[in-house]
């Protein structure tokens, strides 16, 4: 008997092949509606793993349905979607996707940065409103990106891709991370400083660190009134490790210029929400890996990951490694 497996979207059409070649595939027939709560809840008592997207909390609640679960598979770098303690206590694997959606990631944060910058959204919506009268010398002037100082906060994978296009810039780099990165300090020139230098200096901040605990509001109103008053704040990592009242206020006192924002605490955001009213505000509906060519790398991972995990392999994207005492990888 083939095992079951729940895919939470309908993935591409040579994705779901693989794995209905390799499992019983149940999955939800909808590539822009999220599966409802309840149907998840009653559709983990008979299977053996998950493929799911970031909008699935895969909390407790889920994982007391799933008597039979052997892995979660998210289809994202970050997974704080799920309850990975919880998981790992009942011997669950939970396994990401980096990696294939760094480059990816990476351009829309810089295109991010430059659009808020020469506030491109702005100018072409003058434009097409018919406001754009004459040529003038001030009209629409935005921030200069060559030459500036660039602060990434999070010198990741992503944060050093972010880094490299900074380079060709001409962008003096700074970088806050947990730990040194001693091969990319060399690779680029980019120097270490503390959190807070790094928000005094900067002219740009770009946020690259996964959400977790530690990271939390980890950019509130002390953070955000350290920053220059021309600085603009970049956020392609998730909503929760900014304080979304904080920056409203922040915006609004003019204690920095701009913000360019990918993701959000309440995703899909509200429209009447205060951050989607600043002209000086860039925002993107989470489309930070969103390339037809990246999507599709990461489904094949994903399926990947949770194909080895149901034949007794360790996932090559095993998350939880540690927790679950798995030492050896795989050849």
């Amino acid at each position: 008997m083939k095992r079951k497996v729940l895919v939470t979207r309908r993935p591409p059409e040579h994705v779901l092949a693989q794995l209905q070649n390799e499992f019983e595939v149940d999955f939800w027939d909808s590539e822009e509606e999220q599966i409802p709560r309840n149907t998840l809840l009653e559709k983990m008592n008979d299977v053996d793993g998950i493929l799911c997207l970031i909008t699935e909390e895969i909390n407790e609640e889920v994982l007391d349905k799933g008597n039979r679960l052997k892995v979660i598979s998210n289809l994202a770098v970050g997974y704080n979607n799920i309850d990975v303690q919880a998981a790992s206590a009942k011997g669950i694997m939970v396994t990401n996707t980096p990696g294939v959606l760094t480059e990816t990631t990476a351009d829309l944060t810089f295109a991010l940065l430059l659009a808020t910058a020469r506030r491109l959204v702005e100018a072409s919506q003058v434009l097409r409103e018919g406001k754009w009268k004459t040529w003038s010398p001030m009209f629409l002037t935005g921030m200069d990106v060559h030459s500036s100082t660039l602060g990434i906060i999070g010198l990741g994978e992503i944060g050093a891709a972010v880094a490299r296009r900074a380079k060709g810039f001409g962008m003096n780099i700074l970088y806050y991370n947990r730990s040194r990165k001693h091969a990319i300090e060399q690779e680029l020139g980019v120097k270490y400083v503390e959190k807070e230098e790094l928000l005094r200096k900067s002219d740009f901040v770009c946020i690259l660190t996964p959400l977790t605990k530690e990271t939390k509001n980890l950019i509130t109103k002390k953070e955000l009134n350290l920053m220059k008053k021309t600085a603009i704040l970049i956020n392609t990592s998730r909503g929760g490790i900014v304080n979304e009242q904080d920056l409203v206020e922040a915006l609004e006192n003019g204690e920095i210029w701009g913000a360019g924002l990918d993701v959000f605490e309440q995703e899909p955001v509200p429209v009447d929400h205060r951050l989607l009213k600043f002209p000086n505000v860039v925002t993107t509906p989470h489309i930070g890996s969103a390339s037809i060519n990246t999507r599709i790398k990461m489904w094949e991972l994903a399926a990947k990951n949770l194909t080895a995990a149901l034949k007794g392999e360790i996932p090559p994207n095993l998350v939880n490694k540690t927790e679950l005492n798995i030492e050896a990888t795989n050849p």
